[in-house]
């Protein structure tokens, strides 16, 4: 596991509880941040694995 998956899955549960927390408040703007950060940190994770990939 590198860096990158770690920071990936980091981005992906912050940009998970800012969706919920905008859900809930009805704050359409954090939701929209959610779901970008949710989006960058699986993609994040994503090159993280093809990294580890290639390693092995």
């Amino acid at each position: 596991m590198n860096r990158d998956r770690i920071d990936g899955a980091g981005k992906k549960a912050m940009g998970s509880m800012k969706d919920a927390a905008g859900k809930v408040t009805g704050d359409t703007k954090l939701r929209v941040e959610g779901k970008a950060e949710e989006a960058a940190g699986s993609v994040q994770n994503a090159a993280g694995k093809a990294r580890d990939g290639l390693k092995h």
